[in-house]
């Protein structure tokens, strides 16, 4: 595994966690807290989408008289355009 060096920057609060994490013992330095701790996240994220997809999956296979109409098309384009624009704006 190859490993590549950064120098990266903390809140107090999450080098408070990351130190607290080696102080535990669950992590031998502060590298691997970080590394570790990223890992999770990115498992999460994935058992995330993987359920995401399997309902997804689910709803679509359900046949047509089972849909839930979602209102009128133009406002959910509505809703999603306005949340699209305060995803902008907060960037």
């Amino acid at each position: 595994m190859s490993v590549q060096k950064q120098s990266v920057s903390f809140t107090d609060a999450a080098y408070a966690f990351a130190r607290e994490l080696v102080e535990a013992g669950e992590y031998p330095n502060m590298s691997a807290a970080v590394s570790g701790e990223l890992a999770k996240a990115k498992a999460e994220r994935e058992r995330e989408r993987t359920v995401l997809e399997a309902e997804l999956e689910r709803r679509l296979a359900l046949p047509l008289d089972r849909w839930e109409p979602v209102g009128d098309v133009s406002d959910v384009m509505a809703g999603a355009r306005a949340h699209l624009a305060a995803m902008v704006r907060n960037t």
